[in-house]
């Protein structure tokens, strides 16, 4: 499905661009309906799931099972750091678990392996933060 690239569209994709990390489709719905764009959440939830399915943004399940996006910042399979706390990612290589997939589903006569693997924590700057919050600095 092709969608046409409406001015909606585009100020969605901006307001991704802008995020400081992963979004919820409703965090960012919030975002453009303070700014009073009129802009609805369905074209919000479209929008986000074109990007996601052209590569133009990655697309997670945080811990709590809601579905987050990013505007991509690397084109290609790669993983993320992301801060529980702040939304902070970073995106990661992760050679070992690239081969250690492939050689798993291969043990087990499978082909065309693919995975998802996003390490969710605590950034530095939020693990210091709660280290001045209890008095530990």
């Amino acid at each position: 499905m092709v969608q046409r690239n409406t001015w909606q569209r585009e100020r969605v994709r901006e307001a991704l661009s802008g995020a400081p990390g992963f979004v919820s489709a409703q965090s960012l719905h919030a975002t453009l309906r303070d700014e009073n764009t009129g802009i609805g959440l369905a074209t919000v939830y479209r929008t986000l799931a074109g990007l996601a399915a052209r590569g133009d943004a990655d697309s997670l399940q945080s811990p709590d099972g809601e579905n987050l996006f990013r505007a991509c910042e690397t084109r290609g399979h790669h993983h993320h750091l992301i801060c529980r706390s702040c939304g902070k990612a970073v995106e990661i290589a992760a050679t070992d678990v690239e081969e250690w997939a492939q050689r798993t589903a291969a043990q087990h006569g499978f082909s065309e392996a693919e995975h998802v693997v996003d390490i969710f924590g605590i950034c530095a700057d939020c693990a210091r933060a709660r280290a001045r919050e209890r008095g530990d600095e």
